[in-house]
């Protein structure tokens, strides 16, 4: 896939600049160096930033510690155009020649619209961000155009279908989110399988929650006696033949030595690891969370157009991993039905409920955690 598509990266692993080594509230320049070095001469180089990554950091950072010091050649360099920093047309192109100067480049190997959701995809239809991203690479200034994409299969599948141009999508997905109903990271692979558009990796191992496992859970990984917790939750996602790439946000040189020696000689996901992540996955699951299934029957009869499964889910992520994309998801699934706390507990859910729920009751527990 990663050869068919994309000659110029040289191998399936990313750096994502999304969490960098720090010094108190700054990027650490020195240890940021050493970890692209490192990075760099292990055969890797796909360095992965947007504009608000830390703090409005990230982009400097890789000007400092990357293009600077390193032939342009060397190095595949993706950023992102986020919707909240244009309100206009007029405001993308300023927008986008500024992220070149940040971080010190004359063009970007790829350029994807950022963080795509139903709610925010009529703003860059509207803004002709599609149109003046294939304009773009007309110009020689980015080389491939898709997107990041935070929401559920038929979404996607509806971008895909109105955008052909869009030439590779990343998605969050992890072992974790494989079959969440909030997430669908599974069914948003199949679709980009369906579309034939290569897939890049991100939160592979859910914003660090899959290196903090519970006991039992990590010890089903460590009867395999092959490798860290994050070994195998980048492992397995490398593993799909879709995908191209995958994203990890390393904060330190022992991650990013962990991390190259897995991958710089990948060995695709075995029978028995698949079999271990799934029962990683089982009990994760188990944890103190709401026991929805997703059959999604008590959705048609709510008058309030409560989402009640995909908020069963966000609930369910944070409590098991504690990661800062529930409460962005909470928002996603928010943004055209009712909160949790707009429930009138008329009981129409439970009373269709075939795991006999109590829904009003858990309603109210994800309106105090989210709300």
């Amino acid at each position: 896939m990663k050869n068919k598509y994309y000659e110029e990266i040289r191998k399936n692993f990313g750096f994502g600049c999304m969490r960098l080594p720090m010094n108190g509230t700054e990027v650490d320049y020195d240890e940021f160096s050493k970890m692209i070095a490192v990075f760099l001469e292990n055969g890797f180089n796909y360095f992965d930033t947007a504009h608000g990554y830390v703090d409005e950091k990230s982009e400097t950072a890789i000007r400092e510690c990357l293009t600077k010091k390193y032939p342009r050649e060397s190095y595949v360099l993706t950023d992102k155009l986020s919707e909240n920093y244009f309100h206009k047309e007029e405001d993308i192109r300023p927008f986008f020649e500024s992220q070149l100067e940040a971080c010190g480049v004359d063009y970007f190997d790829f350029y994807l619209l950022h963080a795509m959701t139903a709610q925010y995809y009529p703003k860059y239809v509207s803004c002709r961000a599609f149109e003046i991203g294939q304009e773009l690479k007309k110009e020689g200034k980015i080389k491939h155009l898709g997107m990041s994409f935070h929401d559920k299969a038929d979404v996607l599948e509806k971008i895909l279908q109105e955008h052909p141009e869009i030439e590779v999508v990343q998605l969050q997905f992890n072992y974790a989110d494989y079959d969440a109903p909030g997430i669908e990271s599974y069914r948003c692979y199949q679709v980009c399988e369906k579309y034939g558009k290569p897939v890049i990796v991100m939160e592979p191992v859910k914003g660090g929650a899959l290196i903090d496992l519970p006991p039992e859970a990590g010890q089903v990984l460590d009867d395999l006696q092959g490798g860290s917790y994050a070994s195998y939750a980048i492992r397995f996602c490398a593993s799909f033949p879709q995908v191209c790439m995958v994203l990890s946000g390393m904060g330190n040189m022992e991650m990013m030595e962990d991390n190259v020696g897995y991958m710089k000689e990948f060995i695709p996901f075995s029978a028995e690891e698949h079999r271990a992540v799934e029962k990683v996955r089982e009990l994760l699951k188990m944890q103190d969370t709401i026991a929805c299934t997703a059959c999604r029957y008590c959705v048609s009869g709510c008058p309030q157009q409560i989402a009640i499964p995909d908020l069963f889910s966000c609930y369910n992520a944070k409590k098991q991993f504690r990661d800062w994309n529930s409460d962005f998801y909470y928002g996603v699934h928010t943004a055209k039905g009712g909160k949790a706390s707009a429930c009138i507990k008329c009981g129409r859910c439970e009373n269709v409920c075939p795991q006999h729920l109590k829904i009003r009751d858990h309603l109210m527990r994800v309106a105090e955690m989210f709300e």
